[in-house]
């Protein structure tokens, strides 16, 4: 009886293990802060929230960057724009990526949601006030700093460069760090989540 017992648990552990799901992101699983931050969209400047993104999307895909960076936002948007193509329609359909500024300073509305159009027309792009940054960034764990240059208006900003993987039930199901950002990689979640 007693090995019947250890059997069947042996089985049962085989199972588990076997229908646990193994993703190429970092397993996060935790609430995601609900932001409210502003976009432009045809002229307009409106409020946006991840709450109402989730009422019509599956999966939202969040970056911090800022419109001026060299090198770092570029690749990660360009990434995004890369995973987004691996999807298809109807995949798409369901998944929002949102590009939001560290740079509240430079980046109005217009110039947030533009920068994000540029990769994608679906992309939003979203930047508040510096008060508003700072309380979204702090709930991301983001890091984000200015690094003076030799006038006031042109520097760079040090920052967090993760990718976050929102899922419908408002939690951060899962991160990507740099080495992890690949189009591919990203798209299998995405597709194994929906």
């Amino acid at each position: 009886m007693r090995a019947l017992s250890l059997l069947l648990i042996t089985i049962l552990l085989l199972i588990g293990c076997k229908n646990k799901k193994e993703f190429n992101g970092v397993l996060y699983d935790k609430p995601a802060y609900n932001f409210c931050l502003k976009t432009e969209e045809e002229g307009k400047v409106k409020e946006v929230c991840l709450k109402d993104i989730l009422k019509e999307k599956d999966i939202v895909l969040v970056f911090f960057g800022y419109t001026h960076c060299p090198d770092v936002c570029p690749a990660a948007m360009y990434t995004l724009k890369k995973t987004m193509e691996k999807l298809d329609e109807d995949e798409k359909k369901r998944v929002q990526v949102v590009f939001i500024s560290v740079d509240p300073e430079r980046d109005t509305p217009e110039l947030a949601s533009r920068y994000a159009k540029y990769f994608d027309k679906s992309f939003l792009g979203l930047t508040g006030t510096p008060e508003e940054i700072k309380e979204v960034a702090k709930h991301y764990k983001v890091f984000y700093k200015k690094v003076q240059q030799k006038d006031e208006k042109n520097y760079l900003v040090d920052h967090t460069a993760l990718i976050y993987l929102i899922t419908k039930d408002g939690k951060i199901k899962l991160i990507y760090s740099t080495s992890r950002q690949k189009p591919e990689l990203i798209a299998e979640d995405i597709k194994n989540l929906l």
